[in-house]
């Protein structure tokens, strides 16, 4: 959870038993090797999902060291060489990485990030990677569905007590921001990433008082340039709005709001916003909490509902709905004397299929618009054709092609480090988040929709699929 903190040995043990088994495998130890790190379908039934969690891979990557703990507790298992041990001890980060900054918009099958190192190291980091990008993905992308169904009213991370652990409470909140929300409750994730805190009281507050009015009054007196309060303990219309309202005409306080954590909130903000309405309070902001989701929000937008803000809980900070990413770290090449070695998985689960070899992502965008119109991966070193045109096909089903014409192409994915060094410099919250609404502008409506949305192509290069197809009949001819 803090930064620089050194997560080496948490990783799944399998990691460390092929390390050692590289290690006494003599020349193996010494391969280069290429790992892809993508996943395979949005959470959701969406059309996109968001990247995130990129600077806590960089610093984890930064933060690679066996403690001397660390090498007595390996060797207790009795199972390590201690060559290998010693290996450990001296180990040092020689890998390079390549990956989409945070906030990119992305496509199942597309490698997001690649590693590219000596074996024992290029697949000893899966375990990590994988569980930061799956983590903060999936809530990034949770984020942007919610934001997006709030059509400009602002969203509020409310998760913390909610979260699946410290680190998931705090990189939770960190990834909510970028996929839009204006801020969180969690104060930790304000001191240290610069995500604004945003909360006003709980109902004890309120039951401390003998009244809602003396509740009321008492936080509008400590706090009268920014007081929210929290108007359903007993009865939303008949006490609580008519107390917020008093201590509000009395007090004056320079902001002013109330929020509304239970009930019918179609019903209730209308009922409220006319209520405040009706004696001069029409700059009173009306906030709504309680189990909220896209799908919540949406509806009650619909209905009519008088909201200016949401407070979104567990089912942003969990997904709740569908609470796995399903990011995969699978062997795509091995280098051996220069030459790159194109690897492959087949199943006979299509979908899971490998795409083989070094690659390259780029995006092509239309020159007209600026949306983005179709993903392409290639064999790395391959230039997109944008002058004549060019040819893009769904690689499960080659008969479906189309042309484009008019677009740039863009190489999507950064260098972030180079033999173990970091040469990226990530950019700071505030970027990111701008970073991705701009992204996310970019991106056709009916790729947005919630339900069945228009698949996005992410199109294989005709030398890749060539590639592609030569291995899996390599592999399934007997």
């Amino acid at each position: 959870m803090i930064k620089n903190e050194n997560l080496t040995m948490l990783t799944d043990f399998y990691e460390i038993t092929m390390a050692n088994g590289y290690f006494q495998s003599g020349a193996l130890k010494e391969d280069i090797a290429y790992f892809d790190l993508f996943f395979r379908k949005v959470p959701d039934g969406g059309g996109y999902a968001i990247m995130a969690g990129l600077e806590q891979v960089i610093d984890y990557l930064n933060n690679l060291k066996f403690t001397d703990e660390d090498i007595d507790f390996l060797r207790e298992k009795g199972i390590f060489c201690e060559k290998f041990l010693d290996y450990l001890r001296d180990f040092e980060f020689i890998c390079d990485v390549w990956a989409v900054p945070e906030g990119t918009p992305i496509f199942p099958h597309e490698p997001i990030i690649t590693v590219r190192g000596p074996v024992i190291q290029a697949q000893f980091i899966e375990t990590m990677l994988l569980l930061i990008i799956n983590h903060q993905s999936l809530i990034a992308t949770k984020a942007s569905r919610i934001v997006r169904a709030a059509k400009g009213r602002a969203v509020m991370e409310f998760g913390t007590r909610r979260a699946h652990g410290t680190a998931a409470a705090v990189f939770g909140a960190r990834a909510a921001y970028i996929g839009g929300c204006a801020g969180t409750a969690c104060a930790i994730a304000d001191r240290d990433y610069g995500i604004t805190a945003l909360g006003t009281m709980a109902h004890s507050w309120v039951q401390m008082f003998p009244s809602e009015y003396e509740a009321f009054k008492k936080y509008a007196e400590i706090y009268p340039e920014n007081c929210v309060l929290l108007v359903d303990t007993y009865n939303v219309i008949k006490s609580g709005v008519p107390a917020a309202i008093k201590v509000f005409k009395e007090m004056k306080p320079k902001k002013m709001g109330i929020r509304i954590d239970s009930g019918d909130i179609a019903y209730l903000t209308k009922k409220a916003r006319q209520m405040l309405d009706e004696v001069g309070l029409s700059d009173c902001a009306i906030t709504v909490s309680n189990s909220l989701d896209e799908y919540i929000i949406r509806d009650v937008i619909l209905e009519g509902a008088q909201i200016n803000s949401f407070g979104v809980g567990e089912r942003l900070i969990t997904a709740k709905s569908e609470p796995v990413f399903g990011g995969v770290y699978k062997l795509s090449a091995l280098e051996k004397d220069g030459k790159i070695i194109p690897k492959i998985k087949i199943s006979e689960n299509v979908e899971k299929i490998t795409n083989p070899g070094f690659k390259t992502l780029y995006r092509l965008f239309d020159r007209n618009n600026g949306k983005a119109l179709a993903d392409v991966i290639t064999v790395d070193g391959e230039v997109i054709p944008e002058v004549d045109g060019y040819e893009i096909f769904d690689p499960n089903a080659i008969w479906k092609k189309k042309q484009l014409y008019h677009f740039y192409a863009e190489n999507i994915r950064k260098q972030i480090f180079s033999r173990g060094k970091c040469v990226y410099t990530c950019p700071d919250i505030e970027e990111i988040r701008n970073y991705c609404r701009e992204q996310m502008e970019t991106l056709w409506d009916e790729t947005l929709r919630f339900e069945n949305p228009q698949t996005y192509y992410v199109d294989l290069s005709q030398n890749l699929w060539e590639m592609k197809n030569r291995l899996i009949e390599e592999h399934t001819i007997r």
